[in-house]
């Protein structure tokens, strides 16, 4: 009998189990679902094949971000000028998408029924699961990649990170322990931000270290890719296919100390 020509949510299943995905697990996913391969279902089902490996005590966490091309025009303070900001969508948690080059799966999670999305705008992340609610809350205006944030959450909770297919050097956990390392002279950026309110639209300056590059010039642009390419050169992680994807598994509360590690040694600290 001739093999079907799509990859079905059991072959997906089957692949995460073998890779380490579990019941209970959380994980932060990262996908680029063409490298999945013909999936039937597409990243619905991609998405429904990661809920059934997590099971019913489990979570899906992805980054968000969101489309802020006017940003582009801020002025050194980090002003928006003001013949720009009568036409500037303001950020609603609830309504506006998640950023394109962050690929097809994120905005799929936070339009899924019972999925949160945490309120800062470029740190945002969208969970749905058994702890959705408290991976998302209380998102801190500043500094969201830093303690109190979903990433540090992650952490905590001893969650997991799935690359499914996905490139290494998008591993926003990373970000998390580039602001917890002892980095001196981190790029700083400061940015005007809107938001939808129930009184319209407010503007709130944003303070966060530069996540658009390395936030000290002594990493080198790949420094994430870098990283997680050591990491599981020590034997750490799991490696294997998800459908045709290549994909990479890895524990969060385990990379996060190695990455500060490895960035305070080769700023010279360590």
């Amino acid at each position: 009998m001739q093999q079907p020509p799509f990859i079905t949510r059991p072959d997906l299943i089957a692949d995460l189990a073998r890779l380490g995905v579990a019941p209970g697990d959380i994980v932060m996913v990262h996908a680029a679902c063409r490298a999945v391969g013909p999936v039937l279902g597409g990243a619905d089902a991609i998405i429904a094949a990661l809920r059934e490996a997590v099971g019913a005590a489990g979570t899906l966490m992805a980054y968000l971000d969101w489309e802020a091309a006017w940003e582009d025009f801020k002025d050194a303070q980090g002003r928006i000028p003001d013949a720009l900001r009568p036409h500037v969508l303001p950020f609603d948690p609830a309504l506006t998408r998640a950023a394109r080059q962050n690929g097809t799966l994120p905005e799929f999670l936070r339009t899924t029924p019972g999925a949160r999305r945490s309120a800062n705008p470029g740190a945002s992340v969208a969970a749905l699961g058994a702890e959705a609610d408290w991976l998302t809350a209380d998102h801190p205006m500043d500094y969201g990649y830093g303690p109190g944030t979903p990433l540090a959450r992650l952490v905590a909770a001893r969650g997991k990170v799935l690359m499914l297919g996905a490139p290494l050097d998008t591993m926003t956990l990373l970000h998390h322990a580039e602001h917890l390392a002892a980095l001196p002279d981190k790029r700083v950026i400061r940015t005007e931000v809107p938001f939808a309110t129930p009184g319209g639209m407010a503007w709130r300056m944003i303070e966060e270290f530069n996540t658009s590059e390395p936030c000290v010039p002594a990493l080198p642009d790949n420094f994430i890719e870098q990283i997680v390419t050591a990491y599981l050169a020590t034997g750490a992680g799991r490696q294997g296919k998800v459908g045709e994807a290549d994909s990479v598994l890895v524990e969060a509360a385990e990379i996060v100390p190695f990455a500060i590690t490895w960035m305070e040694r080769v700023a010279g600290l360590g």
